[in-house]
């Protein structure tokens, strides 16, 4: 996928934020006044074979919060995209920042989190409220009272998954 964006100006002198996103052979124009418009966040991680966290018998409770979390950030209006190394390598080529952090720091470096194309983080998964603030919702109040609930729940999810393993039971990862 390949996003191009500009600012403009309407007749009013009001700014917008224009996106333009190619993908699946579709291009898809949206215009955003600058008033509304949220950072683009975008997090590469390293090969995964589940973005859940649970693979085999193994949960990794770091995936399980961070796939929570960008669930319950996204619903709020974020635009927070997971790219895998495993099954989305052409977004790690097409994105300079990511392809340059990968010749110099190699997967090993992984996650990378960048803010509209710009690095912002290496080495970990950010938490919810780095991530709030980032997606430019911190501060909004909404969904603070639910983040323990809706927390809780990720991990009965992930503890019910453990035993039907999006990796066929092979425990892949």
């Amino acid at each position: 996928m390949t996003d191009t964006t500009a600012t403009g100006e309407l007749a009013e002198g009001r700014t917008t934020l224009t996106v333009i996103r190619a993908a699946e052979g579709r291009t898809t124009l949206t215009v955003i006044p600058a008033a509304e418009a949220r950072p683009r966040v975008e997090v590469f991680e390293p090969a995964l074979c589940c973005n859940t966290g649970v693979c085999g018998d193994d949960v990794d409770q770091a995936l399980v919060t961070f796939t929570a979390d960008l669930t319950a950030l996204n619903s709020r209006g974020a635009d927070i995209v997971r790219h895998n190394l495993a099954n989305d390598p052409q977004a790690f080529v097409d994105t300079p920042a990511v392809a340059d952090f990968l010749r110099v720091a190699g997967s090993a470096g992984l996650p990378l989190t960048l803010v509209d194309g710009i690095t912002v983080a290496t080495g970990g998964y950010p938490d919810r409220a780095t991530l709030e603030r980032l997606a430019g919702l911190a501060g909004s109040g909404a969904g603070h009272e639910q983040a323990g609930h809706e927390q809780a729940g990720a991990e009965q999810t992930g503890a019910e998954q453990a035993g039907t393993s999006c990796c066929g039971g092979s425990g892949c990862c």
